[in-house]
């Protein structure tokens, strides 16, 4: 055979050489930083005996002697039928038990770990085809590195599901052959960007060492050949023991070493019973006395002094989709001649002469391979070099070095700083803004005119234009009339209620908008009562707010009843003696405080079962009628579940974390993404509500924490807001910012701007002007630490 020719068959000799080298990591990852990192490694973990245990393993052990700077917490998936003794991990997870999912990621959330490695394979995790891994991975907030160790490329409809789950919620992805990168963006969408290829690491020992082992293991003098791995049907042996007999009748002193334990799946459903039908083929055969069996599941050390004993390790397997093999990258990097069907691993890592590959299922191909280098020592020898030096690229310090670099590229940027004083620009705005009003929607920075307006953002440009510093009166009246317009324009006389969608066309959508986009109405327009510079837009506020208050006597959504409370408070503000806002904020308060009731229990100090957008709106409300109304009740309520809240949209690394649009419709639970400008908003406004109760800095410090997400301070160290145009992104997922600047996003960023300045400004000048009632009994009983 030439040494050139990689398959036997002719027709596929050329196609499996094309392009048969490995992109690697190496050749373009910037070197990793010195600076400490700590990450979560999950999967399997010794001394579970499977091929992910022993590679998570060498990941944890390797980084840890190559890059020190690196921590590792090992989270290992643990089968409950067959309980293990793990040592110097960070916790266990049931793989059958979805609560052990998400305790766990609870656990790595609030360890605070700068990244999470997920080490993927079906198998291993609970649920149909492994499906609770979702479990896990939708609760993490740090960028998470994915490992899939299988990429089948005739996927099941719900293995591509899962797969798909994990690739949208991955940083960054991590595969050991070019082939299973290539059917990733392929069959799969993954972005290439976020692709990386770090061959399976290697040891590092000296060449030509392999008479001393034969000497260790009683194989003096003796051709060894060796397969290696948890046996079963698809590694086909059978073919290596049919191809014996020719072998050895060139070559009499040849062994071939089975070295392995049975699959535990395959003991489970039959015992020994192929293992036993194998040793039946070779005592038919005449070869029983040429065939070596060691059933154990070797650990790392053994198996390299096994490896180092054999001259030809053999690797026939039946599989062709097999994307990577450890112990194949541990032969070729102990300088062993390989002989291996064409599955996808052997076709990369043998290109260049470093190996044979043979046609699968084929005993004669196999025999010829064999004795063809047995046959010329010089060319065995040959082989084995070329070997070595393919194995140099793979060895552990190699691999350690990837995978560092690998943990670097996932790792949130450092954030940018937060300027409170500075003015963002009102370009964004207006270029969103037409003669009707404010679009809703856009593409990168473009309006998307397909999506129309609606009233919620309206209202809120309504509220800027209340509040914005910079702007000549002219401008400003003229886009304060325009949104106030179109709150005006939505109301519904008929049905006594506004609508919220309108088309580009100026047609509506509907005749009735949703309860919370009534209650915003509502909100800006005792909002502009209270704060619009021109006088006569605060009279037509205070009329309006006149005629359509009554309208939310009947709302249930608690978000509504909260929006036209704050609506209803700045109103009184304004007016004391206003019946309407009065009666408004007393039935408000009185319904938030029964649901505060109904669904608290001691973990969770919450109006409902579920979290949703806006949260901290709920407790405003409450802190914003009792300073209105005097009462402490609902103040003290309105304090303590933003307390609650705050606490849980705090990360362990001290950052904003908004409850997550994923959260939605979850009882008693919350996921870290997707993260929305309207909730730092709300957090920061609910702050100042709470300071005004108060008078204590830690709600400085939180509205800070929030201002601060918009420039980096974030689980993905994105940057969402241009001060110089006032844009803002649409949030944040899994991999970084989404792009889109709709007018949700950039009026967030503009209100929250105003009214962490306005606290930042009242909290210098302790401008609130002495303790009111409420917050003198609050600071009698603790709850304020003025």
């Amino acid at each position: 055979m030439n040494l050139d020719d990689q398959v036997l068959l002719p027709k596929t000799a050329a196609r499996l050489a094309e392009g048969a080298d490995i992109r690697s990591i190496f050749d373009h990852a910037k070197a990793a930083t010195a600076q400490p990192r700590r990450i979560a490694l999950v999967g399997t973990f010794v001394p579970r005996k499977c091929g992910i245990a022993t590679f998570t393993h060498d990941v944890f052990e390797k980084l840890g002697r190559f890059h020190p700077g690196v921590q590792v917490d090992v989270y290992a998936l643990d089968d409950p039928r067959a309980p293990l003794a793990y040592e110097g991990i960070a916790g266990t997870i049931d793989q059958a038990d979805a609560a052990s999912y998400a305790r766990t990621a609870r656990l790595i959330n609030d360890s605070a770990v700068d990244a999470i490695w997920l080490q993927h394979e079906y198998g291993i995790f609970g649920g149909a085809d492994g499906e609770m891994v979702c479990d896990l991975v939708d609760r993490i907030a740090a960028p998470l590195i994915l490992s899939p160790h299988t990429v089948l490329a005739e996927p099941s409809e719900r293995q591509r599901a899962i797969l798909c789950r994990l690739i949208e919620r991955a940083s960054r992805i991590m595969v050991m052959s070019r082939h299973s990168r290539d059917l990733l963006v392929a069959r799969y969408g993954a972005p290439p960007e976020i692709l990386e290829v770090i061959p399976h690491g290697a040891p590092d020992r000296p060449f030509g060492r392999s008479a001393q082992f034969k000497s260790e293991l009683g194989l003096a003098g003796k051709n060894v050949l060796m397969t290696f791995g948890l046996l079963g049907p698809g590694k086909g042996l059978e073919r290596m023991i049919e191809a014996l007999p020719a072998i050895v009748a060139r070559h009499p002193e040849t062994v071939y070493r089975i070295v392995g334990a049975t699959h535990p799946n395959l003991v489970a459903r039959e015992g020994e019973a192929y293992r036993e039908r194998l040793q039946a083929l070779a005592a038919e055969l005449g070869v029983a006395s040429h065939v070596a069996w060691d059933n154990r599941f070797l650990d790392t050390d053994e198996l390299l002094d096994q490896l180092e004993a054999c001259d030809i390790y053999v690797t026939p397997y039946f599989n062709l989709q097999q994307s990577t093999s450890g112990t194949l990258s541990y032969a070729v990097a102990l300088g062993k001649a390989v002989v291996a069907t064409p599955y996808l691993h052997a076709r990369e890592l043998l290109a260049g002469g470093a190996g044979l590959l043979v046609e699968p299922d084929n005993a004669p191909a196999l025999a010829e391979a064999v004795t063809g280098l047995l046959d010329d020592p010089a060319r065995l020898a040959e082989v084995q070099r070329r070997a070595y030096a393919r194995g140099r690229q793979t060895i552990w310090p190699r691999f350690a070095d990837g995978a560092a670099a690998l943990i670097e590229a996932a790792v949130a940027v450092p954030q940018q700083d937060a300027p409170i004083t500075t003015t963002p620009g009102l370009s964004a705005v207006f270029a969103m803004s037409d003669g009707t009003g404010m679009m809703q929607h856009a593409i990168d920075i473009v309006p998307d005119r397909r999506h129309g307006y609606c009233l919620d953002d309206n209202a809120r440009a309504l509220m800027l234009m209340n509040v914005a510093e910079g702007l000549s009166e002219p401008v400003r009246l003229k886009w304060s009339l325009r949104f106030a317009s179109f709150v005006q324009h939505a109301w519904n006389d008929d049905k006594r209620v506004f609508r919220n969608f309108m088309r580009f066309d100026r047609s509506w959508c509907e005749d009735q908008g949703s309860e919370d986009s009534n209650g915003r109405a509502i909100w800006v327009l005792g909002h502009t009562a209270e704060r619009a510079p021109d006088a006569s837009l605060r009279d037509w506020a205070r009329r309006w707010f006149e005629t359509v208050a009554p309208s939310c006597a009947e709302y249930g959504s608690p978000r509504a009843i909260a929006f036209s409370m704050l609506g209803a408070a700045a109103v009184l503000r304004g007016d004391s003696a206003n019946r309407a806002a009065r009666e408004l904020l007393e039935r408000g308060g009185d319904i938030l405080n029964r649901l505060l009731g109904g669904a608290r229990r001691p973990d969770w100090a919450w109006f409902e079962a579920v979290l949703g957008y806006d949260n901290p709106r709920l407790s405003q409300a409450l802190i914003e009628a009792g300073l209105a109304l005097e009462r402490i009740d609902l103040t003290s309520a309105g304090l303590e579940t933003l307390d609650w809240i705050c606490q849980q949209q705090i990360s362990a690394r001290g950052h904003f974390r908004p409850i997550g649009s994923d959260s939605f419709g979850k009882e008693h639970a919350y996921l870290p993404f997707d993260q929305q400008p309207l909730e730092a908003q709300a957090a920061i406004e609910a702050a100042c509500s709470a300071w005004r109760a108060t008078g204590d800095a830690r709600w400085f410090e939180h509205a800070k924490a929030a201002w601060g997400w918009f420039f980096g301070a974030n689980d993905r160290g994105a940057v969402l807001a241009d001060l110089a145009t006032g844009r803002c992104r649409d949030g944040i997922n899994p991999r970084g910012v989404n792009r889109n600047t709709g007018a949700e996003s950039i009026l967030a960023f503009q209100l929250a701007h105003y009214s962490v300045l306005a606290l930042a400004r009242t909290k210098r000048g302790d401008s609130v002007g002495g303790m009111s009632g409420v917050r003198r009994r609050l600071a009698e009983q603790s709850l304020a630490y003025p």
